[in-house]
């Protein structure tokens, strides 16, 4: 059943959210129309406001309205560290730790040849040159832990291999809390591979 083409066209817009379906959609368009307008105007106002300012930054490639984002432009960040990542949401998840000081640069996604990603899409030749030209000592991989981003840190780091830097990759393994048991073979794979010395 549809209620009126308007209602269907914020349904239908509404699931182009990652994890909404159209149950959800419904329930959302209709929670908007019947009780929260004033939010459905704010929602609206805001994300035209973020679709026409929100850009990446030149040096990183994390979403800001400015040309250089707040952690590139502060100089108490370490500048020989560069972590890579795939999306900004991962420097998000980085950041929340505050254990990271050095500086970031986002992929925006992962090789996919079936996808029609390729090294130029991800912004590989532009890495290359940040690191050649920026004093970075260090490039950390921080790419998922997927067979897609296995194959981009190896990538990378093969184009990275002739600037004679440090090339680390995040440690992947047995999460804070688990049990064994219940933990999948390729985790435990990269546990062991992981692994240091206690002393």
């Amino acid at each position: 059943m549809s209620f009126s083409p308007l209602i269907d066209q914020l349904v239908d817009a509404l699931r182009c959210l990652p994890g909404v379906g159209p149950k959800s959609a419904q329930r959302m368009a209709l929670h908007l129309l019947e009780s929260n307008r004033e939010g459905g105007t704010k929602i609206a106002e805001t994300l035209a406001q973020a679709v026409r300012e929100v850009k990446h930054c030149q040096q990183c490639r994390i979403l800001c309205e400015v040309d250089t984002c707040k952690i590139c432009a502060n100089p108490k960040r370490d500048g020989t560290l560069l972590c890579v990542v795939e999306s900004p949401s991962d420097v998000l998840a980085i950041e929340q730790t505050g254990l990271y000081r050095g500086r970031y640069f986002v992929l925006k996604g992962h090789l996919s040849p079936i996808d029609g990603i390729g090294p130029e899409e991800i912004g590989v030749d532009q890495l290359v040159a940040r690191v050649k030209g920026n004093g970075v000592e260090e490039v950390i991989m921080a790419t998922n832990s997927t067979v897609e981003g296995e194959a981009t840190s190896h990538y990378i780091a093969e184009q990275l291999k002739p600037i004679n830097i440090n090339i680390s990759r995040i440690a992947h393994g047995v999460p804070l809390g688990g049990e064994l048991e219940y933990v999948d073979g390729g985790t435990l794979a990269h546990a062991f591979q992981g692994r240091r010395s206690i002393f």
